[in-house]
């Protein structure tokens, strides 16, 4: 009873942690747009970035209005051809990411840019939509738009979707040089080099754990420390020395940073003589990390 009773409490804060990731990331979505690109106006491609385009086209209706519009057009899209395949997730995230800009119109306009410095602007145009989209893909949700439109085409053609996206987005971006002025242009095809960079940069850095090789002469110790004292597990085979011919054992482990910092620090103290390789990964699937 106890034990199923702390599985649903485990389960329910996971829960509540994804939903609040996903709450949180969709806030810093909406803050890079608004405040940053639609005052400006950046282009970086998806669907803010045609918000940007299509309101610089069409006065009489806001980026936030188009955008809502466009975001309303793939969910309904969506769920006619993929039977809603795309996830309860990217649903409400898309959902709120257009509620936060249609409130963020109505409660704080913005008829020009926060500061006198596009480069500045432009800086965090990029990383505030790319640290929430960097959370929000870590965790298999998106704000929907164009990432639903790569659902379809991956169902319905062999075309490489990635590439297709991309090819949206830099046409969406050069967009701005036809609508806007060069300065503006050229500003969104920067940031559209930036925005890809920095999302995949989030998404390693949400994920790097350390994989840790240890070759001691004190298996027993090294492995009582890594699965009594900071509770993960490790494999253990038996090797040989090429020069000395002397016997020793490699361990292998996977570990957060502060546990790679713990264990480094144990090992030089129980065999000084230790060799240890701790290597960067931000792929480490099975038990306590991340899902396959």
């Amino acid at each position: 009873m106890k034990e199923s009773m702390r599985a649903a409490v485990k389960d329910w804060r996971g829960t509540l942690k994804i939903w609040g990731l996903m709450t949180f990331g969709t806030v810093l979505v909406a803050l890079g747009v608004y405040c940053f690109k639609f005052p400006n106006p950046f282009s970086t491609g998806g669907v803010s970035g045609l918000g940007v385009v299509l309101g610089g086209l069409f006065p009489g209706f806001t980026p936030g209005n188009i955008i809502t519009v466009i975001n309303i057009l793939f969910l309904v899209l969506g769920f006619a051809v993929l039977k809603g395949g795309f996830g309860v997730k990217t649903v409400y995230c898309s959902l709120l990411f257009s509620l936060l800009l249609d409130v963020l119109e109505r409660v704080w306009p913005l008829e020009a840019p926060l500061t006198d410095q596009p480069l500045l602007e432009l800086f965090f145009a990029v990383l505030l939509p790319a640290l929430g989209s960097g959370i929000l893909f870590n965790i298999g949700a998106s704000t929907g738009g164009t990432d639903i439109a790569a659902l379809i085409l991956k169902k319905y053609t062999a075309m490489d979707t990635g590439m297709a996206l991309l090819c949206c987005d830099v046409l969406i971006a050069a967009g701005t040089f036809l609508v806007f002025d060069a300065a503006t242009g050229l500003f969104s095809v920067l940031g559209l080099v930036l925005k890809s960079t920095l999302i995949d940069t989030v998404i390693e850095s949400l994920n790097r754990k350390k994989s840790f090789t240890v070759i001691t002469t004190k298996p027993q110790e090294v492995c009582d420390f890594i699965t009594h004292t900071i509770k993960r597990g490790a494999t253990v085979w038996q090797g040989k020395g090429a020069y000395t011919d002397a016997d020793h054992w490699v361990i292998l482990t996977a570990l957060s940073r502060g546990q790679a910092v713990a264990l480094r620090n144990y090992v030089k103290t129980v065999d000084p003589h230790a060799f240890f390789v701790i290597s960067n990964s931000s792929e480490i699937f099975g038990k306590g990390f991340l899902r396959a």
